[in-house]
């Protein structure tokens, strides 16, 4: 070979050495970066096109600190100072649209009733007031008293008919319970009443007599057909109501049957008087 062939040789492997000069300035590099990664349980995957998208906007996106470059072109959408100043939004007073008072709405339903509550405390005692005006005079008070004794001058003797005995003698007649014409005691007091009858048999004679109320025998006066005349007396107390009647009736006379008096003196009495009102405890 001649010296015109080593100097294109020369010049062939200077070409070729300044060609490849970069590449290999990289080889060290990527092998370390393959070292990273296989000590690393799973390598990286390769960015996408969105996040090689991001990367090259935040590549050539100025910092907060720096200003814009002049010469530069700017998107909407990049975050930053506004090219434009902000306006302010003006505020409306609510107060001066508020319109008249409008008329008075319906009474609406009641509502339900609460629960009960628990008794307050008992207020302190109020002053005393004033004496009040004299109140209507009430009813006259009833009678608590109601007494009688009668007497019979003339005798009786029986019929054959039931006969009351009448009696022509008053020694107390108190508020004329004791009707003389019709011989019977009529109760306008009621209550607890005592009542006592005597009479004079006849010698050979029966004496049989019933103390009455209203219409009911309730006890008897008997005597015997005797060879003298002797005094017979019954008594007994009776619980009235107001309208009873009590009265002595002489039995008829199914056989001889009478009592003895005489002008001159009174054999035959009877007498009743009120022991207890119905209303006292």
């Amino acid at each position: 070979m001649g010296s015109r062939g080593q100097g294109l040789l020369l010049a062939y492997c200077l070409l070729l050495a300044f060609a490849s000069g970069p590449v290999l300035s990289r080889v060290p590099h990527v092998q370390g970066e393959q070292q990273e990664w296989e000590g690393t349980e799973e390598l990286p995957s390769p960015p996408d096109h969105a996040e090689r998208a991001e990367e090259q906007h935040e590549k050539y996106r100025p910092s907060q600190d720096e200003g814009l470059p002049a010469s530069r072109c700017l998107r909407c959408c990049d975050p930053g100072t506004s090219m434009y100043p902000a306006t302010a939004v003006p505020q409306i007073n609510i107060t001066i649209l508020k319109g008249e008072k409008g008329d008075r709405g319906d009474r609406g339903l009641q509502g339900k009733y609460g629960k009960t509550g628990s008794a307050g405390a008992r207020g302190h005692t109020g002053p005393k007031g004033q004496k009040g005006s004299m109140g209507a005079p009430g009813e006259r008070c009833k009678s608590h008293y109601a007494a009688f004794s009668v007497g019979r001058k003339k005798p009786m003797h029986s019929n054959h008919y039931y006969q009351t005995v009448i009696f022509d003698t008053e020694f107390v007649n108190l508020y004329s319970h004791f009707n003389m014409f019709t011989g019977k005691f009529y109760c306008y007091v009621p209550g607890i009443y005592f009542f006592s009858l005597n009479v004079h048999t006849w010698n050979q004679k029966e004496t049989y007599l019933h103390i009455m109320k209203n219409e009911e025998e309730v006890v008897i006066l008997f005597a015997q057909v005797g060879d003298r005349s002797i005094m017979q007396s019954q008594s007994l107390m009776l619980e009235l109501r107001e309208q009873d009647q009590v009265w002595v009736r002489l039995y008829k006379g199914e056989r001889e049957n009478a009592i003895f008096s005489e002008e001159l003196d009174t054999y035959i009495t009877f007498s009743g008087y009120l022991v207890k009102h119905a209303t006292e405890p």
